[in-house]
């Protein structure tokens, strides 16, 4: 126990210096691609706050202060025409709310959160295994072998603590992380996005790895388990992506990027929603 909460305390410091790494290195390496869609967004927004009177007091539209005007490119019959990337109009829409990618081991949670990311431009993206890895010194089956699951799970609970008060960002989590119901806390701040991988297809993935949970007579039952056991608690994502076999790591974020549009329209603010309800009453301070 002693051991566990020594190595916790040690990644809690050490995921804090490498967060404001990571962070202090993207707002350079992104200065360019910043500039170019605060133009873009200019170009949309209203040119000033409008106040309106509504009971007889001033209300303040958020549509000024939120709504970059940025709609789903999907559902636009123009955007076929258009050059621009929907993972970059993906950006305006969340409005800084991260985005988590959960699902099983060897399901492609790293490589398509780093593809999602680079292509919606402002957004950075993030490896919970990475930084734990970084942050011990020492590999995912280090630790598993030194401190056993609980403890691993302990380090995972504390880095997701400090990832996740951090905005703009694509976070690929491990395939756990699900597991502690206060997790679900932190993830439920931003848009879950599950990647459902067959078993069968997982394993051809995963040939050949070392990874600890699999270290068993028959490898695909016990990946059938766990996916069994943890299937109820995946299935609490916002968006469920069924990835096939054929699919390579660009198909599967174009899924996600269209996906997560159609999401954030059938779940507006509320204050779109309820403007919308009160525009369709007929109250005419709502413009």
């Amino acid at each position: 126990m002693r051991r566990q909460t020594n190595l916790a305390t040690a990644v809690g410091a050490a995921t804090a210096a490498i967060l404001l790494l990571c962070q202090t290195s993207y707002a350079f390496t992104t200065i360019s691609t910043r500039k170019h869609l605060a133009t873009f967004a200019l170009r949309l927004q209203k040119p000033s706050v409008v106040r309106l009177n509504a009971g007889g007091f001033e209300w303040d539209d958020p549509t000024d202060a939120f709504d970059q005007g940025v709609e789903n490119p999907f559902k636009n019959p123009a955007f076929k025409g258009m050059s621009v990337d929907a993972g970059r109009l993906l950006s305006p829409r969340l409005q800084g709310a991260n985005m988590y990618f959960i699902g099983m081991m060897g399901t492609g949670k790293s490589v398509v959160g780093d593809i999602v990311a680079r292509r919606m431009g402002t957004y950075n993206w993030l490896d919970t295994d990475v930084i734990i890895e970084q942050a011990a010194n020492m590999s995912i089956p280090e630790i598993f072998e030194a401190e056993g699951e609980d403890g691993f799970r302990d380090v995972e609970a504390q880095v997701l603590d400090s990832v996740h008060a951090y905005v703009r960002c694509v976070i690929s989590t491990g395939g756990g992380i699900i597991c502690r119901r206060l997790n679900w806390s932190k993830l439920q701040t931003g848009i879950v996005v599950w990647l459902d991988v067959d078993p069968e297809v997982i394993m051809k993935r995963i040939e050949g790895t070392d990874r600890p949970l699999l270290q068993t007579e028959n490898p695909l039952e016990t990946m059938q388990a766990l996916l069994e056991e943890r299937k109820g608690k995946y299935n609490q994502a916002d968006v469920r992506i069924e990835v096939e076999e054929g699919d390579s790591a660009e198909d599967v974020a174009d899924k996600v990027i269209r996906a997560v549009h159609d999401y954030i329209d059938d779940n507006p603010p509320a204050w779109k929603a309820a403007k919308a309800q009160a525009q369709a009453d007929g109250l005419d301070w709502v413009q």
